[in-house]
């Protein structure tokens, strides 16, 4: 065995030769024969050995098998007791708006007849506030004047005019210093039509006549009282001079009955006419005088109450589309839609009154568990603002407009139409009133409204609704998962809200606040 050097391989030809080989003779090659051998059994035990590892990865018991088919054990999903206030509540949207919103649309013009209607003066701007008595549109040359009142205008005012709205105007006239004392409340007499002309005039204004022609109808009227008055002058004349005639027939006659004429019968005074006497044609004649004295003062009576009423008829008027009603001052100007030397065809501007509340509209679910007086929090998500208010009006039919028996709501601008914010022609509008003013920078913002529609009457225990369940035989139970075990307690369950219940356990059942109860499992990873 010989050794080629630099083949890099082992020949078995020749001895061994170079440093560190073992000597040649018999006993060198029995150490390399069992070199090989050891080699050879080396290697083949590493071939088992990867043959057997490579078989433990693929094959596998049954029972191994079936272990590792299983999930792994679950995680338990745990809820802690609570002993609390328990709240029913209803989450809605809700905007923020003044009481009254009035959209300005003036029908009237102070133009000729048929003209179109311009608007000559506009003294707002949005933004601005509105003072009681201040004129905030002039169209065609007249005024609207804002004045205080809850009442809409229906109708012009004029003299001789009845009701609730003159009551009203009257009322309204005279916080402003123009009363009218000498009316009766509610009805539009001389009185009234005197406090609307000063009034008028101290805006620089004119009160329109309720009648063109007034003046002439009130020139003639007191000319017929003049002529009334004269007539009834001439019959107390005309009487007076009959009764003296009458007093002269008397004592005539009766100085001829104190002289008789001689040769004249006994009992005839001396002269005696043929046929009437004196006497009797001057009686006659004073019967006819006081007849026309009576029909003259009756006359003139009826003439003096047709004179009085075309005067209570054709004073100064207050027409519908020169008034706007707002519930309360300063009011707010929120939009001017409409500018100098426009046609009026629609809202000019549109102005808010009152305290700001809050308008939202329920679904046909939530509107059955919401009713006047429940308490809500108003958030503002934009400034983090809070307030507490409470529900004064819900809708009993679904569409627009405020509720019925609302505190606010909308006034109507004569002409024009009433825009109610804050609802929608599907839900069912209420009215949320804060329980003390609201930031004004809130008018006009979305907000959150959380209405509690129930509440507990004290603190009771609490547990989501998930972790209550029902058992075969029927009672209602929370399992309690503590140091690693599980009991399960009865309970009756009780008022329900916000996800949660009200739990009572029965006699004996231990459950207290910060138990840990079983609300569900979820799965673990492999």
């Amino acid at each position: 065995m010989s050794i080629v050097e630099g083949s890099g391989a082992a020949q078995d030809d020749g001895p061994a030769t170079g440093p560190g080989a073992p000597p040649p003779g018999p006993g060198g090659s029995v150490l390399r024969r069992r070199g090989r051998l050891l080699l050879a059994v080396t290697l083949v035990a590493a071939a088992v050995s990867g043959a057997g590892l490579a078989a433990s990865l693929v094959i596998r018991s049954p029972a191994q098998a079936a272990a590792e088919s299983e999930p792994p054990p679950p995680d338990v999903l745990t809820a802690a007791v609570e002993q609390r206030v328990l709240t029913d509540s209803v989450v809605l949207r809700g905007q923020v708006g003044a009481g009254q919103t009035v959209e300005v649309a003036p029908a009237g013009s102070g133009g000729p007849a048929g003209a179109k209607p311009v608007v000559t003066k506009l003294p707002v701007r949005t933004g601005d506030q509105v003072a009681a008595g201040q004129s905030v549109l002039e169209v065609s040359g007249r005024p609207v004047f804002a004045l205080r009142g809850g009442l809409p205008v229906y109708r012009d005012l004029r003299p001789g005019a009845t009701g609730q709205d003159v009551e009203q105007l009257q009322q309204a006239l005279k916080e402003l210093g123009f009363g009218s004392d000498g009316d009766p409340a509610g009805r539009y007499g001389a009185a009234t039509g005197a406090a609307v002309t000063a009034f008028y005039a101290a805006r620089g204004y004119d009160p329109r006549p309720a009648s063109p022609d007034g003046d002439a109808q009130v020139s003639a009227a007191q000319a017929a009282v003049t002529g009334g008055e004269r007539a009834l002058a001439d019959g107390r004349d005309a009487l007076k001079a009959a009764q003296k005639r009458l007093d002269d027939a008397l004592a005539a006659e009766r100085a001829r009955s104190a002289a008789p004429t001689p040769g004249a019968p006994a009992g005839e005074p001396a002269g005696a006419p043929v046929g009437e006497s004196p006497v009797d044609a001057a009686r006659t004649a004073v019967e006819t005088a006081r007849k026309q004295v009576t029909r003259a003062g009756e006359d003139l009576t009826g003439l003096r109450k047709k004179a009085a009423d075309v005067r209570a008829t054709v004073g100064p008027m207050v027409p519908a589309a020169e008034l706007l009603f707002l519930t309360g001052f300063p009011a707010r100007v929120d939009g001017v839609a409409g500018r100098v030397g426009g046609e009026v065809t629609g809202t000019v501007l549109t102005v808010s009154a009152g305290a700001l509340v809050v308008k939202g509209s329920l679904t046909a679910p939530d509107k059955g568990q919401v009713r006047p007086g429940q308490q809500v929090e108003i958030l503002s998500e934009v400034t983090g603002t809070t307030a507490t208010a409470t529900v004064t009006a819900v809708a009993d039919t679904p569409g627009e407009g405020p509720p019925s028996g609302s505190g606010s709501g909308t006034g109507t601008a004569p002409g024009g139409g009433a825009r109610q914010p804050g609802t929608d022609r599907t839900g069912y509008p209420l009215v949320v009133e804060p329980d003390a003013p609201l930031d004004p920078r809130l008018a006009g913002q979305d907000v959150r409204l959380t209405v509690r529609a129930a509440s507990s009457a004290g603190p009771v225990l609490v547990v989501p609704l998930s972790a209550v369940s029902a058992t075969a035989d029927g009672r209602t139970v929370v399992t309690v998962y503590e140091g690693g075990g599980r009991r399960r307690v009865e309970v009756t369950p009780g008022m329900v809200g916000g996800g949660s219940t009200e739990v009572r356990p029965l006699a004996g059942g231990a459950l207290g606040p910060g138990d840990q109860v079983i609300v569900g499992v979820r799965a673990g990873t492999r």
